[in-house]
């Protein structure tokens, strides 16, 4: 298990993590392996996916050995039962859609990076006093790129994470807007509803090339 801090670090060199939800445990390693492939190597495989601590177990043990330094959590993770199930199988990361005091003093016992979702400046300092290492701004779409410097402006050092509604054509915005990362979804995996990994694959490189634009 990596150093959380070395997560927490790769998370925002690589600027986007991959939001994976998928109708089944093939599908999810499929999509991971096309995006990783095209540079997102940060993958979330969220717990609507079924059997989703499972396909967590898999990547981790498919990657382990491996010259490709992915790395792998979970997302939608409502409570700490299912943080540590998750944690347990192998993920180095926890994202849940709201702020779970339990779920995070799970994560912070087992020194794993938690993201904790917010969508105001209440909830994002309540998420980080109880420990939480970065916000999941979420719904992000509802509001736009604007509510990052609505809630930098007061609290900084927040990193925050803007998740749904995120794609290719807004992404700079986001991270110009001062995004310690985002997360991207259907954006990238919707290749993978017509069995079109390759477009998986170009999507996630798209992102890539935008963020790397974006910082420069």
């Amino acid at each position: 298990m990596k150093d959380k801090f070395k997560i927490i670090e790769k998370i925002h060199d690589r600027g986007i993590v991959a939001v994976v939800r998928a109708n089944n445990g093939e599908e999810a390693l499929k999509i991971s392996e096309a995006a990783s492939k095209g540079g997102v190597d940060i993958i979330e495989i969220t717990m609507t996916v079924p059997g989703a601590v499972d396909v967590i177990k898999e990547l981790t043990e498919i990657y382990e050995n491996k010259a490709e330094d992915i790395t792998i959590g979970a997302g939608s993770v409502l409570d700490s039962e299912t943080a540590r199930a998750c944690i347990l199988a192998g993920a180095e990361f926890i994202v849940g859609p709201s702020v779970n005091k339990e779920m995070i003093n799970i994560c912070n016992k087992y020194d794993i990076t938690v993201a904790a979702g917010a969508m105001t400046p209440t909830e994002a300092v309540n998420a980080m006093e109880m420990g939480a290492d970065i916000i999941k701004v979420f719904p992000a779409g509802l509001f736009g790129p604007s509510i990052i410097k609505a809630i930098k402006g007061p609290i900084p050092q927040a990193r925050l994470l803007p998740t749904g509604g995120v794609d290719q054509s807004n992404v700079k915005k986001w991270i110009e807007a001062g995004s310690f990362a985002v997360g991207a979804g259907s954006a990238i995996c919707a290749g993978a509803k017509t069995n079109n990994y390759e477009k998986v694959t170009k999507d996630a490189e798209e992102f890539v090339k935008k963020i790397e634009e974006a910082r420069q």
